[in-house]
């Protein structure tokens, strides 16, 4: 795919928060990242994931949060809020959707499923939704919002759940944000792939029922929300 120079997709450290240790599925706590990322393409800027809003207090003692402030990442990268051509969210919770007040009058990609269940309330942090100035442009599916930039739904964290696809001369990149916790997640899923195509025998783990469409983008990387490891074929 022909592309201009201008194409990268840069990590952003937004922070991190404690997973408890009931939710982290273990006798321990666990600490994640909030990670997003900006893709720069001939279009313009687009950032994906917009890092930890401030939530209610019961919401702070239960993750106990640490942020790095969206503008002080963005300057990281000689980037200002202003500069932001579309936002897109994988998804709405307080943890991925933080910095979107920033971006009044940038357009929000996002699923309407994801926005409708966000607004219904009991969900994230209302104001991180619906704040003056709030643009949301609402998909239902797939969709390419620029060239080789393609939003592919990957319901499982929640229903509304959205990854990114970034093709790129050097080869794809995919954001996966939270359609898995860990690369780990990924690698286990694509292997269960792989066998149930290279027909062994059963049992055989399941994998998401989405993952072949994102397979089938050929992804040199698989990027996550709240993991810093990459993804990467064990073949090229």
């Amino acid at each position: 795919m022909e592309r201009g120079k201008a194409e990268t997709v840069r990590r952003l450290d937004l922070g991190y928060f404690v997973r408890p240790a009931k939710e982290a599925g273990g006798p321990q706590p666990r600490v994640e990242p909030a990670l997003a990322y900006l893709v720069r393409r001939d279009e313009g800027l687009l950032l994906f994931d917009t890092g930890i809003g401030a939530a209610d207090p019961g919401t702070e003692a239960h993750y106990r949060p640490r942020r790095r402030p969206l503008q002080e990442a963005l300057a990281g990268v000689g980037v200002t809020c202003a500069d932001i051509s579309v936002v897109v969210n994988c998804h709405l919770h307080f943890d991925h959707c933080g910095g979107n007040p920033l971006f009044a009058h940038t357009p929000i990609v996002v699923q309407a499923r994801e926005l409708a269940t966000a607004r219904r309330g009991g969900y994230t942090i209302d104001e991180l939704v619906d704040f003056p100035g709030a643009e949301y442009e609402e998909i239902s599916g797939e969709a390419e919002i620029w060239p080789g930039v393609r939003i592919v739904p990957t319901p499982g964290h929640t229903e509304g759940h959205q990854s990114l696809v970034v093709q790129q001369h050097d080869g794809t990149v995919v954001l996966a944000g939270q359609a898995y916790d860990f690369a780990t997640h990924f690698a286990s899923d694509h292997l269960a792939l792989r066998a149930a195509s290279d027909g062994v025998e059963p049992p055989l783990p399941s994998y998401r029922p989405w993952l072949e469409r994102l397979l089938a983008f050929d992804p040199r990387r698989v990027l996550f929300a709240h993991d810093g490891s990459v993804w990467e074929p064990t073949a090229m």
